[in-house]
Parts: structure tokens; C-alpha cells; sequence
């Protein structure tokens, strides 16, 4: 088994180290899509779920809990997901006295890694029924469209017609690569705005084409983001993608014109 890809083993420290998490800085990325870090065009937050969070009280007895991670789109660094797990990891074994003290050691070492102030909420397991998301307005993946680029293209964002709408639409095929390992990110996308009425054709499309594209989950979103408001100028719009987990972590993107603060609700692939 060792000789094959897949019996690759990846060391798991059991004793805590904030030096395992790995930052990369979000300016190289901005600067390809031409964006200017002193002038983000957006707004938002990258909302990170951690269901496989754990420690041990001052008696040994473990505790596993949920967190909730909230970082800042203009921070210096995103964090790497596979160091993020690990990291968490470190504190499998670890004593504390209780989860503020979790709370307190999470935002300190986090808020370091991204270079600006992350938020952390932990929540008991019996918590995690208050996390499922409503139904959303419109799903655009029933339309029968033709598919032949996988790799994105702004141009297939087109509006069909003038005058003012408001839409919230989704896709649930979103679907990219991971920088890192290639493996497939699976997601779905809401996207929310007011103005011209976007081709729901085009817009199918569009997200189709990501199926074969490498970037982290963050710069998908800002790439999606900034070709709607370019391609079809919306007075105001939100895009929000929903990623599924993996290695018990989910990374949930928004980006908004406007400065607004959104829920985290999950959805049922999550």
C-alpha cells in the first residue's frame, strides 16, 4: 500500500503548533485580475466551518464542538485549507479549560496567519440543526443549455434586456480546482443584484466553464464578482458560493458591492 498514490502518509501533530499554518498572500492574485489592493471593488468575508474541532477539558475528558471562522476579504493573506486542518489537529490532545480559552488561542493565531482580525464562534454539535439553509429563490440548472468551454469566460455573462431587475438566482455546479492538490472544489453559487437582467443561459454557462479552472475557493469568487459587474453592470450585486467540505473544513466566499454582513447557512451538501 505505501507504494501507491493514494498510501501517501501526511504527519499529524498531536501536540499544538501555530506555525503549521501556511498564509498566501491575496495581492499576487489581484494583481492578475487587475484589481487594485489599495481599492477593492468589493466587500465581504470568507466564512470557514470547522466540524471536526476538538481538545480535552483539564480532566482529559475530550470535547468536540463546531467553529465558525470569519476572515476579512481585504486581509493580506488567505490561509491554505490542508494546513488550517492540521492545525486544528494540534489541539486534538491538548488541555483547556474551557472553549474561550479555545476562542482566544484560535483568534490570536489566526488573526496573525491573515494579517488582519478573523472572528471565531464555537458552537456544541446540538447546534448545527440552526445551520441549514432555506430553499433558495430560483436554481438555474434546469435549463436546458449547451456546454463547450470549461474554462472561464466572461463573455457568456450577457443581459437580455434593459430596465431594473432584482434577481437572487443559484447554480449548484460550480465546480473548480484546488491549486494545491488539483482536487475537485465543489460548490454552489448564489448570486444576488439589481440592474439589467442577466441571460440566466449565459449566466449557466458561465459557472459551467469553471468546471476545469485552478484557484483557490476566495478567487473564484472574486474572478465571478468582478466579470458580472464588468460584463453587465449591476447597480448592486452579491456573489456568494457554498462550498462542499472537505477534510471536515467548508470555505464560504461573498463578495458585495455593498458592505453588508451575511449568514452562514448551510446547505445539505455541506
Amino acid at each position: 500500500m505505501g507504494a501507491l498514490p493514494l498510501g501517501q502518509k501526511t504527519e499529524y501533530v498531536s501536540e499544538y503548533d501555530p506555525g503549521l499554518l501556511f498564509p498566501i498572500a491575496r495581492v499576487d492574485k489581484w494583481q492578475e485580475m487587475g484589481i487594485e489592493s489599495e481599492r477593492l471593488p468589493f466587500h465581504g468575508e470568507d466564512i470557514w466551518n470547522a466540524y471536526e474541532l476538538s481538545w480535552l477539558n483539564k480532566k482529559g475528558k475530550p470535547v468536540v464542538a463546531t467553529a465558525e471562522f470569519r476572515l476579512p476579504c481585504d486581509s493580506p493573506n488567505i490561509i491554505e485549507s490542508k494546513s488550517f486542518k492540521l492545525y486544528l489537529n494540534s489541539l486534538n490532545q491538548m488541555r483547556y479549560q474551557d472553549e474561550y480559552e479555545v476562542q482566544g488561542i484560535l483568534e490570536k493565531d489566526l488573526s496573525r496567519a491573515a494579517g488582519a482580525p478573523v472572528t471565531v464562534i464555537i458552537r456544541g454539535v446540538d447546534a448545527m440543526e440552526s445551520l441549514v439553509v432555506l430553499t433558495p429563490d430560483y436554481c438555474i440548472d434546469e435549463l436546458d443549455v449547451e456546454v463547450s468551454e470549461y474554462h472561464p469566460n466572461a463573455s457568456l455573462l450577457v443581459c437580455e434586456s434593459e430596465g431594473v431587475v432584482e434577481e437572487r438566482l443559484v447554480s449548484h455546479l460550480l465546480k473548480s480546482n484546488c491549486p494545491v492538490t488539483n482536487q475537485p472544489d465543489w460548490g454552489s453559487l448564489f448570486i444576488d443584484y439589481r440592474g439589467d437582467k442577466i441571460s440566466h443561459e449565459g449566466l449557466l454557462k458561465y459557472v459551467a466553464s469553471f468546471r476545469e479552472h485552478t484557484d483557490f475557493h476566495e478567487q473564484c469568487v472574486e474572478r465571478i464578482f468582478i466579470d458580472i459587474m464588468t460584463q453587465c453592470r449591476p447597480e448592486s450585486l452579491v456573489v456568494y458560493a457554498r462550498y462542499v467540505r472537505r477534510g471536515g473544513l467548508d470555505i464560504n466566499p461573498y463578495r458585495s458591492s455593498d458592505n453588508i454582513v451575511l449568514g452562514n447557512d448551510r446547505l445539505i451538501r455541506q
